[in-house]
């Protein structure tokens, strides 16, 4: 583990691989996890030479707590910092969940450095009027009770209950990254996320190869919202992984890393 001091906040983010001819892939994880949830792509791409950067956005894992509100502008500036830091120009760039709304956002502000997107199990609508009040509600439950409560409620939501059977292992690295988090920077981060803006129309807008994963029993955000996003993107790739939830990248690592393969592949023509 490493980290850096980018707006006045430190970052804690892991580097693995070696500069190559291959753009660096760097990848935003989810709420409210860390970036402990792309081990297994750390360790697949990392071991095959190309140069992975995850780190763990304010307020989570071992990066620096700032309560109240975190909109995701303040997240993409503080990745588009971070990689200025490390000497990262352009690059890939993949999320999940709420880190696929902060791609959205870090593309939306700089565009010029996006060599591929991928986008995975999120939405690129703006918050209704009944979620920004979810959000809000969340947010101040969380404050309240910690996080220990919320976490065990959405644990089926976010892994299927057949995987929580079958893959006891992710089922707890999952648990446990929701119990471990911050309940200031969890609720900083609902809060700035229930403020979020629609993407559809910067998505419309996207030059770069994207790759749109979503797993095919995701119920935070159904395949419906892939196909928005993959309509939305001209050329772009989508697949669904069978068999999976809201973390396809986990419960079905072979198949995520497969499809996450080829589409880097094809971003420099290889076969």
């Amino acid at each position: 583990m490493s980290s850096d001091s980018v707006n006045g906040v430190s970052i804690a983010y892991d580097d693995v691989g070696a500069d190559g001819p291959e753009p660096p892939l760097v990848l935003v994880h989810g709420h409210p996890f860390n970036r402990s949830m792309w081990s297994p792509q750390l360790e697949h791409f990392g071991r095959s030479g190309r140069r992975v950067i995850a780190p763990d956005l304010r307020g989570y894992g071992e990066s620096t707590v700032v309560p109240g509100k975190t909109p995701l502008e303040t997240f993409a500036r503080d990745i588009a910092s971070l990689l200025d830091n490390l000497g990262v120009d352009r690059f890939v760039l993949g999320g999940l969940s709420m880190g696929g709304q902060i791609v959205m956002e870090i593309h939306r502000l700089f565009p010029e450095r996006i060599r591929g997107l991928l986008l995975a199990d999120t939405a690129p609508q703006a918050e209704t009027q009944e979620g920004r009040q979810s959000r809000n509600d969340t947010a101040d439950r969380l404050l309240r009770e910690g996080m220990t409560s919320h976490a065990h409620e959405v644990l089926p939501k976010m892994v299927t209950p057949a995987n929580i059977r079958r893959l006891p292992a992710v089922a707890e690295h999952v648990l446990g990254m929701m119990r471990g988090t911050s309940p200031e920077g969890a609720a900083a981060a609902l809060r700035g996320r229930a403020e979020r803006p629609d993407y559809c129309e910067t998505l419309e807008c996207v030059a770069v190869p994207t790759l749109v994963v979503v797993g095919s029993d995701d119920k935070f955000t159904p395949i419906e919202d892939a196909q928005l996003m993959h309509k939305l993107v001209q050329g772009s790739t989508l697949a669904v992984i069978e068999g999976a939830g809201h973390m396809p990248n986990l419960e079905r690592p072979a198949e995520f890393n497969e499809a996450l393969r080829i589409f880097l592949h094809s971003i420099l023509g290889e076969r």
